[in-house]
Parts: C-alpha cells; sequence; structure tokens
C-alpha cells in the first residue's frame, strides 16, 4: 500500500458517511432464491446476484456476500461470486465477503493471499475471519491486509447459542470474547492514536442481548468497525443495536440480508428497501 493509499477503515468511514450504515447482504439461499420465482441452479444464481448488484452497486456503501452460498455450486457459482465482487467494486461498493476462514501457517496465508492479495483475482476489502485457533493465527491475514489496504472481521461476539461455549470461556479470568476485542484493539492502536477508525473489525451479533455488558467488553475501544449481523428478519432491531453497543454505536455496520432481499426480485424495490433501511439505521446511529 503506497502512502496515497487510504486504509479500508478510512474507506468505510467514507463509504457510510456517504450512503448510510447498512452492510446489504447478498445470501442467495435456496429458500429465498425460490421465493424469487428462480430456480435453485446456476441460473438463478446468476439471475439473483445480478439483481442484487444491479440494486445495490453505487447506491448502498457495503455489500457482504455470504461464500458459501456460491461455493455450494462449485467453480460456476465461485465465479459468478467474482464478477458480483467485481462489479461493485467497480461502482465504488465496499465489499465484505463473509468466508469465516481461519486456518494456521501457510494455510492461512494461502487464504489470505486469495481474498486480500494483490494478485487475488476478484478481491474483497474485507473478509471475515475466524480465530479460533487462537487470535494470532490470524496474523498472515492482518499483516497482508494493512499492506493491501483491506480489511478483517475477526468474529467476537456471535449470537448462537452454543456460541456461548467458546466466547463466554475464561482463562486467567479473561473470556475469549474479550481477548479477541483485545487483539483487534492492539491491531487498531495506530489508527485510534490518529483519530481514524481502525481496520480490523470484530463481528458481534445484534442479538447478544446483555452479553457485552455481562462479559466487560469495550467495543469503542477495540477503535474498529463492528459487524452487527441480525438486524431484521433475523429479530434484530434498532434498541437492540442501541443495547448491546451502547457507545460503540458510531463504529457500528448493521447487516441486514433477508429483510432486505425479502424485496426482490425487482430491482428499483431491492434498491428502496435497502435505501429506507439505510435511512433508519442512520438516524439511530447519528
Amino acid at each position: 500500500m503506497t502512502m496515497t493509499e487510504l486504509t479500508f477503515g478510512q474507506r468505510l468511514r467514507t463509504a457510510t458517511d456517504t450512503h448510510g450504515p447498512l452492510c446489504a447482504g447478498i445470501d442467495p439461499h435456496r429458500a429465498l432464491v425460490e421465493s424469487w420465482g428462480l430456480g435453485y441452479d446456476v441460473d438463478g444464481l446468476a439471475a439473483f446476484t445480478d439483481a442484487c448488484v444491479d440494486a445495490f452497486a453505487g447506491h448502498v456503501g457495503v455489500v457482504k456476500p455470504q461464500s458459501a452460498f456460491f461455493e455450494v455450486f462449485g467453480s460456476r457459482g465461485i465465479a459468478i461470486l467474482e464478477r458480483a465482487i467485481l462489479a461493485l467494486r467497480e461502482a465504488g461498493t465496499l465489499v465484505i465477503l463473509d468466508a469465516k476462514r481461519g486456518d494456521i501457517g501457510s494455510t492461512m496465508m494461502a487464504y489470505a493471499e486469495a481474498y486480500l492479495g494483490k494478485d487475488a483475482v476478484a478481491p474483497a476489502d474485507a473478509i471475515t475471519v475466524s480465530p479460533y485457533l487462537g487470535f494470532e493465527s490470524l496474523r498472515p491475514a492482518l499483516d497482508l491486509a494493512a499492506q493491501t489496504g483491506r480489511g478483517v472481521f475477526v468474529l467476537g461476539l456471535t449470537s448462537n447459542p452454543e456460541g456461548r461455549t467458546v466466547q463466554h470461556a475464561r482463562l486467567r479470568d479473561v473470556s475469549v470474547a474479550e481477548s479477541m476485542v483485545a487483539g483487534a484493539a492492539g491491531e487498531n492502536a495506530g489508527a485510534r492514536e490518529r483519530g481514524e477508525l481502525g481496520s480490523v473489525g470484530l463481528v458481534v451479533g445484534a442479538t447478544v442481548g446483555s452479553a457485552v455488558q455481562e462479559l466487560g467488553l469495550d467495543l469503542a475501544g477495540a477503535g474498529g468497525p463492528l459487524l452487527a449481523p441480525g438486524v431484521g428478519a433475523q429479530g434484530g432491531t434498532t434498541e437492540d443495536l442501541r443495547r448491546v453497543f451502547g457507545d460503540a454505536l458510531p463504529n457500528v455496520l448493521p447487516a441486514s440480508s433477508r429483510d432486505v432481499l425479502s424485496a426482490g426480485p425487482d430491482v428499483a424495490a431491492l434498491r428502496d428497501r435497502a435505501l429506507r433501511t439505510s435511512e433508519s439505521l442512520a438516524a439511530l446511529l447519528r
């Protein structure tokens, strides 16, 4: 990354200031694709994805495709995903690829190169990563993202009930979730000192209830963006966002997939739903 290039955190702040805070998901799972009247096959996947790109590109600040729903169709599905990433980024829309990769050593380096490297076929602006082999297992992705001006979102506190067995577990009185927040804070220290948003974010579910308070997590102090899935169809409300994130609200990136996508397949209706959702979220987070 050259000195003239912006970090992911800087670009994300500009994108949300311009278009609002919504992170619109592209989740072509079977039920949703079929609810649009499309076949659950490669052609249906392509039509679904193209409609989302047409609706969101240049109008929504951030889009989050779920990699698994493309991978299920093999190489043809991944080709559709790559085409979507390139089209969204060409329109100036940031892309967070929800891939939740996590491994060690050379394998983690290969994942990082695939999604964040300068020679990646269709690099995302950021990816989600799983730190449960230890925060430092993410080092190849953290370092490469910093070099290429991209970002990572580390799973911090997820809303699935079984997540508590890992994320709430303690070692020497420090919870796993707290160690992830501390890791992100360390990576973002330089940006925080400059008064900027860091490029290492955390994934914190909008429906985790009082867990942030119970675990004593300093989400604002982490200094990075907070990707908050679960808004809308998954039950997360604006009140949940206020209760969960508190003084970290300005850094929250609420993610909504099914609620926005239920407006499809009409492109204009999809775009309108996304814009109205982003406006209402912006009013909350101001």
